[in-house]
């Protein structure tokens, strides 16, 4: 009967469709078994994978800027008002282009009435410099002004002849810090900048003077021109630099001197030019024609110094 059974197959073991054994050739495709690396073993460095995978999530940090710390880049509406209202020096007013409201028009009059430099820049900008700064930002001198007499009466409490550096259109904070750091070097009694198209005592320039600003007499004027002539009725000669003119190493420098430094792509001023008593010159033997504008500075005021010395 069994056999009957198997013949007819009433008795077979079956298979679902599909599920049927496998024979033939293995597969050996089969990637073998990963083994758990030192951060998977070590929980530390897995907390720190993780740590740094999370941080690589998240914004950048915002910089924030140079001066920030000190108190000489104001960012807000009410600082600046009461920096304006205290009387402190400020450099530079940065205002974002847009319609000004009753407060921010306020500030820009106390700015104008301040004489201080008003730019309206676009938000981005000021955005790039520092975020929280409600529509202005505003640099202030890293230290106060003196006036020009300050610096004479310096001179002559010390019994000697004035000594001061002016600058003419000198834009660059680093040269303007290289120049002060030089002039302190050589025994300047005081450097005068104009309000004007100038650099200032910002974060940079005091930066690149490396300290000199804690010890040299700065001023700032509205009219440099009218600052030459008050010079000239206190008996200072006034000495140019300009490429046409006399050799330096030849020049009679001693006396009360006013030193003007023009900038390196303009050079001094025609009015300035015009007021200046005696006009010089550094000999070049190289094939380019034109020094850095606080090199120049550097050797005329040390000649300056050698002048006085012999």
């Amino acid at each position: 009967m069994r056999n009957d059974q198997d013949r007819r197959g009433f008795g077979r073991r079956t298979w679902p469709a599909g599920n049927a054994p496998r024979t033939g050739r293995v597969d050996t495709n089969i990637p073998p078994a990963r083994r758990a690396d030192d951060e998977e073993r070590d929980p530390k460095k897995r907390n720190e994978a993780r740590r740094r995978a999370y941080e690589r999530t998240q914004p950048a940090p915002i910089e924030v800027p140079e001066g920030i710390e000190n108190g000489q880049l104001l960012a807000g509406r009410n600082p600046i008002r009461e920096a304006f209202r205290a009387g402190r020096p400020i450099e530079k007013l940065l205002v974002a282009e847009g319609d000004l409201s009753g407060a921010a028009r306020d500030i820009v009059r106390m700015a104008r009435d301040a004489g201080t430099v008003v730019q309206t820049v676009d938000r981005t900008r000021l955005d790039q410099i520092y975020p929280a700064h409600q529509g202005m930002l505003a640099y202030v001198a890293a230290v106060p002004y003196v006036e020009v007499d300050e610096m004479l009466a310096d001179a002559a409490e010390k019994g000697e002849p004035p000594f001061l550096v002016l600058l003419d259109g000198i834009t660059d904070p680093h040269n303007l810090g290289a120049i002060i750091r030089t002039a302190e070097c050589a025994g300047a009694h005081g450097v005068v900048l104009p309000e004007r198209r100038a650099a200032g005592l910002t974060p940079a320039a005091a930066k690149a003077a490396a300290g000199a600003l804690n010890h040299m007499k700065v001023a700032r004027v509205t009219n440099l021109n009218r600052t030459i002539d008050g010079l000239k009725e206190r008996g200072l000669w006034i000495i140019g630099t300009t490429m046409d003119g006399s050799d330096a190493f030849k020049a009679d420098l001693t006396g009360p001197v006013a030193l003007v430094i023009g900038s390196e792509g303009d050079g001094i001023s025609q009015k300035v030019m015009e007021k200046c008593d005696l006009k010089l010159t550094l000999p070049m033997a190289g094939q380019i024609d034109s020094l850095n504008a606080s090199v120049a500075a550097g050797i005329l005021m040390y000649e300056i110094v050698r002048a006085r010395r012999t």
